[in-house]
């Protein structure tokens, strides 16, 4: 058992990941943790999330239209990427499902039947795979794996490849804050002398298991993929669950033949689409795994999700004549008569008239390959050739023949027959040092007319030929023009060098950059003015001159993987010719349907607005880019999990293509089976067998006939029919940005060829990548979470609303977990104030006012002091914020940017009560008890959508409601009042003005400096309000009445009508106008220049609070200023002086005065 010691020992955290936060003191979250469970309990008992259509008593089939019946019980469908089911829900795939949920919340409490079903994906390759590793290493360590001995798992030391990759992710542990390890594979064990020696990598799949939480007795059951299903499925229930998702779980399933009716639905919807001429049969390209046998699509692979195959033309430059050291090894291994061909794979046949050498990498390896016994010979790279063994060019599948080994800078010299070339005596093979061996065929056939990177080198070669060991006539030969373009001439490639001033070959930005130029002038524009096709466009050309090449055997089809590929078994891929099964996607310039792409891009361009909504100009780009370039796609392999394909039962319906209209099954599936496996009959009381193609061509409104030999069944065929005629279209898909490339788009390719157009996708909403603390997750690095560590860690609420707070654009989203740790503070002490303050509410009763009660009754929390009876000034500004902040919370809610919504929901309402509670406290008033109520039923209902087990318990335990808050509906509250939302501003800013001024006063103390009165001493506090303008904006006022239309202002207008020597004080005043025109104020009101409350009600009002908020500010009086600001009058007092009243003339009033204008006090602090 060394070896399994050494792993759980290297395994087992020795302290806090880095990169996450440590939680300390858990008391308020383990209490917020107790109620979450409590009503999660609730709402599985009470069944609040399964939702279903109108049943057929209430509405028969077929006695309204569907459409119409969605808009009398209006529904909200909403799905997400089911996970893949080899391992558990980590945070990124949290953070998607928060948006499902987030939008299923939404729905609810607009009164909408709202479903949120989920289920599991396990078709493809990777359970197989991980099966039958599991499989051999039980046969060679034993069921235990005790047979594997520590140096098996030692990591090597110059190992450079992390070995401890699954899903395309490396799969060890955290780092912790002990240990130092550079290599994240690496792990020192300390259980023994023997083990502390050895540095453990994760070589061996029994080890990922244990990395994966799975104890080393339960291991060996995984070595059946089968148990793979059963395991981690409960798992994912049990973490969305614990989040307090919204999910029907009658509606869950796992994909694959282990459930017989969705092994039907898939077998039918492959059916239909071969009917349709959508899946088709022959020889094309594809990403193909020589180890795994079969096509290696997206979800089959470890590295290279996304990348295609390139196809290429491949030229044959036939050898007249070796150079001597090629010579020299070449000598006696190509028989007499075989010709030997350099290979180079070129993208623009079209320019070969133009060749004028042929490049290699001088420090590549090559070799010479048989392809045609004792007559054809290929000089190409070991990466190449390999391709080319899995395309049918060397007569035995898989097998490339060697003949000799030779380095690019043996060749150089070499003299070639280019085909096409004007060059008709031969082109010479040169050395170009940024020749790739990873890309083409490692030969490279020289344009310099076109290509710039080849006018580029040649330029080089010519200055120093002797440098690079070759003869200068060799580089030296004329430019032959090909294209003529109207940009840049029928030289390209010499006039983007010298325009963008490329002085060699190691230019390589600005050589990429005329490179791009390059190919898109000379295909969308340029004309050919050589060769058989002179005259015509370089589009229509290159096809004709590539079948010329191919027809007279001078060229050769061959393609690669546009990248690096990876298999999930470990396997570099290929591109290989192969017999398949493919999905006929793809415009029809490329072979694709003729009728398909077409209707998919306009669905998704939407012009008519009846089409989808990405919610983003970018998303729709990228959807739009993907239909332009996504070419056919094998849907079929014959390794993995999966439903056989119904017409060839050796191949399996590959993972992409098994789960494009998934969604559709959730309608239906609670009523086809009662568990995920469908071993259980559903309420429908049918069969896997009776599931025919017919009985789901009904189901799904395909057809309007019920299936002969199910009549007796009708009514419950009627039932599903019904459900998905509810249910569809799908209402949201969201996933995230990577899957627009492949799943997002066959998604919408096959819900246009399967469905009528009344059930296509209504909205796809693609979100960025979840990063962890600002950091890209890694569990190689620490900062790593998955969903169970998250809840456990920070509750439900607390990470529902840092999911919330995390983005909401295509962009990256970041998940900080102090956002997360300090929403369990704020949700423990609200939800404490909201007991406090109404469950232990102390209403004042008649005589008592709130400062009396407060010191004498010496209450554990003041706020529990509540005034009752009219409202007055500071109530109507509290519940006027109130009502604007529901709205915006709403229209945030609606937009789907829950970032926003939380912000307007809870910190912006928490802010709001804080304000109120402080000034009605400072003016010795209290808070009024319906005000009070008011907002802690509002707070419950703002984050109800996002935090729904707080809103829970203060609805029902708090307020005492009789339903459950999953039910409760948005709130409808009146519209804000300008004039009160006005004052509100004006009470924030005249008090922040005030209070900043006394800080910046006490700061200046405090470094020595001198201040015009002492802040510590005994002050008084004057503010002068002004009653009329100054004349000078009265000319200012007309000329922004003269550009105001349509409640939109014009200052880049207004700016220019001003004079210049009065902008620097009028535009301030302008912008202050803009501010109050389009906020909703009456423009009349704004041009006469009134205020939309009375300035000096509002600062009586404000009196009291100042004086408690200030420090040491024994008075306090208000002063209604005159025109210039030299004299002015008392109007409100408080703590004046003995015989000082209201009404009384001030004089001599200081400087501050005279910049007091309407809406804009002044003030003047001085010591008494």
């Amino acid at each position: 058992m060394a070896a399994v010691n050494a792993t759980k020992a290297a395994l087992q955290p020795a302290a806090q990941p880095k990169g996450t936060l440590k939680i300390e003191n858990t008391d308020k979250r383990d209490k917020l943790v107790a109620a979450e469970k409590k009503y999660q309990q609730s709402w599985a008992e009470s069944k609040v999330f399964e939702q279903d259509a109108p049943s057929l008593q209430d509405v028969p089939l077929g006695s309204v239209a569907a459409h119409d019946l969605r808009q009398r019980h209006p529904k909200f469908l909403a799905t997400m990427a089911y996970p893949y089911m080899n391992g558990t829900l980590h945070a990124g795939h949290s953070f998607t499902a928060s948006k499902v949920e987030f939008g299923v919340g939404w729905a609810r409490m607009k009164g909408m039947r709202a479903l949120y079903p989920q289920g599991y994906h396990c078709t493809g390759m990777p359970i197989k795979a991980c099966a039958d590793k599991l499989v051999r290493e039980i046969e060679m360590f034993g069921q235990d794996f005790a047979g594997c001995e520590l140096t098996q798992i030692a990591a090597d030391a110059d190992t450079e490849k992390p070995k401890g990759w699954v899903n395309g992710e490396l799969t060890a542990p955290a780092p912790v804050q002990e240990t130092t390890q550079t290599d994240v594979t690496k792990f020192s064990a300390k259980k023994s002398k023997a083990a502390a020696k050895t540095n453990v990598a994760l070589k061996y799949q029994f080890q990922i298991m244990l990395a994966l939480g799975i104890p080393v007795e339960e291991i060996h059951h995984f070595a059946d993929p089968q148990y793979w299903l059963q395991h981690f499925p409960p798992l994912c229930q049990r973490d969305l669950t614990n989040l307090g998702c919204r999910v029907d779980w009658r509606r869950s399933f796992v994909t694959t033949d282990a459930n017989p009716y969705y092994d039907a639905f898939v077998r039918w919807q492959m059916n239909r689409l071969k009917e349709m001429g959508k899946i088709r049969f022959g020889k094309r390209y594809t990403v193909y795994s020589p180890k795994d046998g079969q096509a290696c699509m997206d979800h089959d692979r470890s590295a290279g999700e996304g990348v295609g195959v390139q196809e290429y033309t491949a030229l044959k430059l036939r050898v007249k004549e070796w150079a001597a050291p090629a010579q020299k090894k070449v000598e006696g291994l190509i028989p007499e008569g075989g010709k030997v061909y350099f290979v180079p794979a070129t993208l623009r046949p079209e320019t070969m008239y133009g060749q004028t050498c042929c490049f290699v990498g001088p420090a590549i390896d090559y070799a010479i390959y048989e392809v045609e016994k004792g007559k054809e010979y290929y000089f190409v790279s070991d990466r190449a050739a390999r391709n080319m063994a899995f395309q049918s060019i060397f007569p035995t599948w898989g097998v490339y023949p060697k003949i000799a080994d030779l380095k690019g800078s043996d060749v150089v010299g070499t003299l070639v027959h280019a085909p096409l070339s004007v060059q008709s005596d031969g082109v010479r093979i040169l050395p170009m040092e940024s020749v790739k061996a990873s890309k083409g065929t490692g030969v490279v056939t020289s344009v310099p007319s076109d290509s710039p990177d080849d006018y580029a080198t040649m330029m080089e070669l010519v200055k120093k030929a002797e440098y690079y060991g070759i003869k200068k006539e060799w580089a030296d030969l004329e430019i032959l023009p090909i294209i003529e373009t109207p940009s840049y001439g029928n030289l390209t490639a010499k006039f983007l060098v010298e325009k963008m001033k490329i002085n060699s070959p190691k230019d390589a930005k600005q050589l990429a950059e005329a490179k791009d130029l390059a190919y898109k002038e000379g295909f969308y524009k340029g004309k050919m003015i050589y060769g058989d096709f002179a005259g015509k466009s370089v589009e229509e050309a290159k096809p004709l001159v590539r079948q010329q090449l191919l027809d007279a055997g001078e060229a050769f089809a061959y393609a690669e993987p546009d990248g690096m590929v990876m298999s999930r078994s470990g396997d570099e891929c290929v591109a290989g010719h192969l017999d398949q099964w493919f999905m006929n996607y793809g415009t029809p310039s490329r072979s694709g349907d003729k009728t398909w792409q077409p209707a998919v891009l306009e669905h998704v361009t939407n012009e008519k607005g009846e089409g989808l909504n990405t919610f983003s100009t970018e998303v729709k780009n990228a959807f739009t880019q993907v239909l332009d370039w996504l070419a056919q796609w094998a849907c079929a392999r014959s390794y993995g999990l999966g439903t056989k394909l119904p017409w060839d039962q050796s191949q399996l319906v590959e993972s992409l293509s098994d789960s494009t209209i998934y969604m559709a099954y959730y309608t239906v599936a609670h009523l086809l089976h009662k568990d995920i496996f469908g071993k259980e009959q559903g309420p429908a009381g049918l069969s896997a067998d009776d599931m025919s193609d017919e009985a789901w061509d009904y189901l799904f409104c395909r057809s309007d006939s019920i299936p002969q030999g199910m009549k007796g069944k009708a009514e419950q065929l009627k039932m599903m029919r019904r459900e998905f005629q509810y249910w569809y279209p799908l209402d949201i898909r969201v996933s995230g940005k990577d899957l627009i490339q492949n799943h997002l788009t066959f998604f919408l390719y096959v819900h246009v060829a399967i469905f009528p157009k009344e059930y296509w996708p209504r909205a796809i909403r693609v979100n960025g990548h979840l990063l962890l603390n600002g950091e890209k997750m890694s569990k190689s690095t620490g900062n790593f979470l998955t969903l169970a560590d998250a809840t456990q860690k920070f509750g439900a609420d607390a990470t529902r609303i840092a999911f919330a707070d995390a983005g909401d654009g295509i962009e990256d989203a970041n998940f900080e977990e102090t956002v997360a740790n300090s929403n369990i503070l704020r949700l423990y002490e609200l939800r404490e104030w909201c007991e406090n303050v109404i469950l232990k509410a102390r209403p004042l009763r008649e005589g008592e006012n709130y400062d009396q009660v407060r010191q004498s009754e010496r209450l554990k929390n003041n706020d529990s002091i509540q005034r009752t009876g009219v409202k007055g000034f500071w109530d109507e500004l509290f519940e006027n914020e109130l009502h604007g902040l529901v709205k915006i919370a709403g229209e945030e809610y609606e937009a789907t940017n829950y970032k926003a919504a939380i912000k307007s929901g809870l910190y912006d309402f928490i802010s709001a009560r804080d304000f109120y509670r402080e000034i009605t406290k400072a003016a010795g008033l209290g808070m009024h008890a319906d005000c009070v109520k008011k907002y802690v039923e509002l707070q419950a209902l703002m984050i109800t959508v996002v935090a729904p087990h707080w809103a829970e318990q203060i609805w029902l335990e708090v307020l005492q409601k009789s339903e459950t808050v999953q039910n409760a509906r948005w709130p409808e509250v009146p519209a804000q009042k300008p004039a009160a939302t006005a004052a509100r501003e004006y009470v924030r800013n005249t008090q922040s003005n005030i209070t900043s001024a006394e800080g910046a006063q006490l700061k200046k103390m405090a470094k020595g400096k001198q201040t015009s009165y002492d802040p510590k001493q005994d002050k008084k506090l004057s503010i002068f309000a002004a009653l009329a303008y100054p004349q000078w904006q009265d000319a200012v006022i007309d000329i922004v009445r003269g550009h105001f239309q349509d409640m939109k202002l014009d200052v880049a207008a207004v700016s220019k009508a001003i004079p210049k020597p009065e902008a620097k004080r009028a535009m301030p005043f302008v912008q202050g106008l803009k501010k109050s025109l389009e906020t909703g104020l009456d423009p009349t009101m704004v041009f006469e220049r009134k205020l939309a409350f009375d300035e000096v009600s509002v600062l009586r009002e404000m009196v009291p609070g100042l004086r408690q908020t200030l420090q040491k500010c024994v008075r306090v009086e208000i002063v209604v200023v005159e025109e210039g600001g030299k004299k002015g009058r008392v109007v409100a007092l408080s703590g004046g002086a003995q015989g000082e009243q209201e009404g009384a003339e001030r004089s001599d009033l200081p400087p501050t005065a005279e910049n007091a204008v309407p809406g804009q006090p002044t003030f003047f602090f001085e010591n008494v």
